[in-house]
């Protein structure tokens, strides 16, 4: 009974001494959860203020004249644009410069089919897997794997695979341009300016995150069009599943899916117009997606950079929602008269306008071909001073002579500026008639007028004289 006593007195100074120490504890695991959890809702409540600000933006196409009003977007840049005549129907500063992240990877492919072919070995280095980190994308390639080109740009367009866009660059920089990694950069980048993306620079081929890896949404708009118009490139981009084969490394199957959700049937987001896509996010990019889509006879490019999630996918269902409805296309065979224009390169030219305009309604500028002995030029169509196409045509020997000059120097001489100085010799021909009768009436009504009273004071005089 006496040792019951002692060991319940123990206890209970036991539990006296810790209970201050567990009270202490208990409020700093309080403390740090609660600090924890305002950190967490003070990134959500940045990230939703900065949503707000975003969506409440304007649409720069929004501010063209006669223009249908488009929708407003989450994204802080955003682009639809017909991918074979370059009409820009929907833009959101569309110019500015952002970080792509993983869409990156559809000018890494559309560069290496340019040059691999589909049954080219890839092999793995170290410098391809060592760069990674933990929360990187990749399928898991070992150091001395291989696969096939094929397998490996499945990887990059439906895994993201980081580890696999390195190798690729590495392989065909090796194999194709006397190189290496940093050959294949210097391609990227060389295409990207040929196809008029003025405003990128690339310094890797997988989009991970470096200040001076950066393009626009127009300009991926013009990537993602070449990139559309090569038929591997569709092939591989519109499967939904691919089965990389086991290779010398490893025995089992790799299982690769579409990551763009707008892609399949039975998703929550999927949009039965959109056929190919890439999906990209870094910290510093946030959501970043490109999409391609048909319907009524077009083919159209939707980028959105700088979007947060799934707001990605709503953007680009409102932004074709509204393209799809408000323009069509016009065939330029059918509707160009201009006796300058001999043939367009292309059948089915045309360009894309809001519906309800028509042809005459627009202005045209004509950009001459500078090799010798040739008469094309690339006619560019707009409407109030908006883009709606361009196309290549053979103009007549007379009105190239007349554009380019018997110096054959370049002088772009448009039908726009032409008609503005006409407008502007009219307008000046106006104010000067208009000056004329002001300078007129300025003289001649102070002269009637001192005529009249010269002829009233006579009149009043005779009227005297008579009196008298």
């Amino acid at each position: 009974m006496k040792a019951k006593k002692v060991l319940s007195g123990a206890l209970a100074a036991i539990l006296l001494t810790l209970t201050p120490g567990v009270a202490v504890c208990a409020e700093e695991m309080a403390g740090q959860e609660q600090t924890e959890n305002t950190q967490v809702l003070s990134a959500q409540e940045q990230e939703n203020q900065e949503k707000a600000a975003s969506y409440a933006e304007k649409i720069d196409t929004n501010e063209i004249s006669n223009w249908p009003q488009g929708p407003a977007i989450y994204a802080a840049s955003g682009i639809v644009m017909d991918m074979n005549s370059g009409a820009v129907l929907y833009a959101k500063k569309a110019e500015e410069k952002r970080y792509p992240a993983s869409i990156t990877k559809v000018l890494s492919v559309l560069t290496a089919l340019q040059y691999a072919k589909m049954s080219d070995t890839v092999v793995f280095s170290e410098d391809s897997i060592s760069f990674l980190q933990w929360d990187d994308a990749q399928i898991g390639m070992k150091p001395g794997e291989e696969i096939s080109m094929e397998s490996a740009l499945y990887g990059m367009l439906l895994a993201s695979a980081n580890e696999v866009s390195y190798a690729v660059a590495e392989n065909v920089g090796k194999q194709y341009l006397n190189g290496g990694y940093a050959e294949f950069i210097e391609e990227m980048n060389r295409i990207s300016q040929e196809l008029g993306c003025t405003s990128s620079n690339w310094v890797n081929a997988n989009g991970l995150h470096d200040d001076n890896h950066y393009t626009t949404a127009h300009d991926m708009a013009r990537i993602a069009a070449a990139a559309y118009q090569n038929e591997e490139f569709r092939r591989l981009e519109t499967t939904l599943e691919y089965k990389v084969p086991p290779t010398n490394l490893t025995a089992e199957e790799r299982i690769l899916d579409q990551n763009h959700k707008m892609l399949w049937p039975e998703n929550y987001y999927y949009y039965a117009n959109a056929k190919a896509g890439k999906t990209g996010y870094t910290d510093q990019s946030k959501t970043t997606l490109v999409t391609m889509a048909e319907g009524n006879d077009m083919q159209l490019a939707a980028v959105v950079l700088h979007t947060y999630g799934v707001d990605a996918y709503t953007d680009t269902r409102f932004m074709y929602d509204y393209a799809f409805t408000n323009f069509e296309r016009l065939n330029l065979r059918e509707c160009e008269t201009s006796s300058d224009i001999e043939s367009f390169d292309k059948e089915d030219a045309y360009v894309v306008v809001p519906k309800g305009v028509s042809f005459s309604e627009l202005e045209k500028e004509y950009v001459p071909n500078e090799k010798e002995g040739v008469r094309q030029a690339a006619v560019e169509y707009f409407y109030h001073g908006q883009t709606v196409g361009s196309a290549k045509a053979t103009l007549t020997e007379e009105a190239f002579s007349a554009l380019t000059g018997s110096d054959k120097k370049i002088k772009i001489e448009s039908v726009k500026q032409e008609k503005k100085a006409e407008k502007s010799e009219q307008t000046e021909q106006k104010k000067l008639s208009k000056l004329t009768v002001v300078l007129a009436l300025a003289v001649i009504l102070p002269l009637g007028y001192i005529i009249l009273v010269v002829i009233l004071y006579k009149l009043n005089m005779r009227w005297r004289n008579r009196k008298k």
